[in-house]
């Protein structure tokens, strides 16, 4: 707890007021948490290996006990990730690589659903040793993302390369196609969609990111459809100014708990959104105001696959992103300073899922394990200076 004094710059007075009683042991963990030393120490905690392929999704149980992970390989496993211990493997039932999967909440960790490159969303069900899996539906192209509406046992989301949103409700087992997402020039052509997130602030609005600059924020309550093509309208819409009239796409976003989006550009950076940056229903047609730039964080590479974007910290201090160079980026959300980078893979470091409770990281890319990331350091590792110098410590590890 070195760091403590360094970073607060008042430790003593910290350890003090938890020890007299004068601070709660939630607040003083939760501050320790975010500080800044902290995340400076942090680093490989243990390697998961049992996949025969690489990696695409990890997620953790509402408690941060177990970790779930799916792979090219086609299975699901369940893994006591502190004892780096299998827990189960299961067949997902899909033919073509898992690109994510998902624990449903309030269902005793007993319900998981899956999307795949095979267009199909599956549910997983756990019974008493016993695994049962379906078909929920099918999209017409690969199946990037879910989004589980928090709290909710029956309902969620998936979104294609085919354009489409679909609604979930698992106590029918039905699929609803809700809209296509479509540029907003015309005549307006079908966009393929990566991402899609739930606020957690207010579940009622979700947002959808993919083939386009724009990341789209639609309300489940209200959203309008043109009836001959399906194409969605969203109440806002968000993108850096000077994207607009570019091909850049969105690979991966992500939701504050304070309803702020993290979006992680291809071939370009990531940028931070505050309520106040939308651009409206039609950003060609955008307010009077025009609205503020938002901050980016820089020195990663997004450009060779799906790349994934996080918070990180009990209260996202954080961002936190893989990259192209097998690095993993640490950034403080205010000011967007990089803090830590560490060496994820000897490729490409793509999906990162932190812990619900505590400062752990898990990450998957190309290679076939999964990495965990704690505060385990003894020292805090120097930034690397340059791309060459990533690659030279690259060399040096494998």
């Amino acid at each position: 707890m070195k760091g403590l004094y360094k970073d607060s710059g008042n430790g003593f007075m910290e350890f003090y007021k938890r020890e007299m009683g004068l601070c709660p042991t939630r607040n003083y963990s939760r501050r320790v948490s975010a500080s800044q030393t902290l995340i400076e120490h942090i680093d490989l905690y243990g390697k998961l290996n049992g996949h025969k392929g690489c990696v695409n999704t990890v997620a953790f149980t509402s408690t941060g006990e177990i970790l779930l992970s799916g792979s090219n390989d086609l299975q699901i496993m369940l893994w006591d990730w502190a004892t780096e211990k299998l827990i189960c493997s299961y067949p997902s039932g899909h033919f073509l690589e898992i690109l994510q999967a998902r624990f449903m909440p309030l269902t005793d960790d007993c319900k998981i659903v899956t999307s795949s490159a095979d267009c199909q969303v599956r549910l997983i069900m756990l019974k008493n040793g016993s695994v049962e899996t379906k078909k929920l539906s099918e999209h017409e192209g690969s199946v990037h993302s879910l989004a589980v509406e928090p709290g909710n046992p029956y309902v969620f989301y998936s979104c294609g390369e085919d354009g489409f949103v679909q609604h979930y409700d698992l106590r029918s087992c039905s699929a609803t196609e809700l809209f296509n997402c479509a540029s907003f020039e015309e005549p307006p052509w079908r966009i393929g969609m990566y991402s899609i997130v739930i606020d957690p602030r207010n579940p009622n609005y979700f947002a959808v990111g993919g083939a386009d600059p724009f990341a789209r924020v639609f309300d489940i309550r209200k959203y309008q459809v043109n009836a001959s093509t399906k194409v969605g309208t969203p109440v806002n819409t968000f993108c850096p100014h000077h994207l607009i009239a570019t091909n850049n796409i969105i690979t991966s976003l992500a939701y504050s708990s304070t309803s702020e989006l993290l979006a992680s550009y291809s071939h370009e950076f990531i940028y931070l959104f505050q309520k106040n940056m939308g651009w409206g229903a039609n950003p060609l047609h955008p307010p009077h105001v025009y609205p503020l730039c938002a901050p980016c964080y820089t020195g990663h590479k997004n450009s060779l696959t799906i790349k994934g974007v996080n918070f990180f910290g009990p209260n996202d201090e954080y961002v936190v992103s893989g990259s192209d160079c097998g690095y993993i980026f640490i950034w403080k959300k205010r000011g967007s300073q990089l803090v830590r980078s560490m060496i994820g893979d000897i490729h490409t470091v793509n999906q990162l899922e932190r812990h619900p409770l505590i400062p752990i990281l898990a990450t998957c890319g190309i290679e076939n394990d999964i990495k965990i990331w704690g505060p385990s350091s003894n020292s805090i590792n120097p930034l690397p200076a340059n791309e060459l110098e990533v690659l030279f410590l690259l060399r040096q590890l494998y």
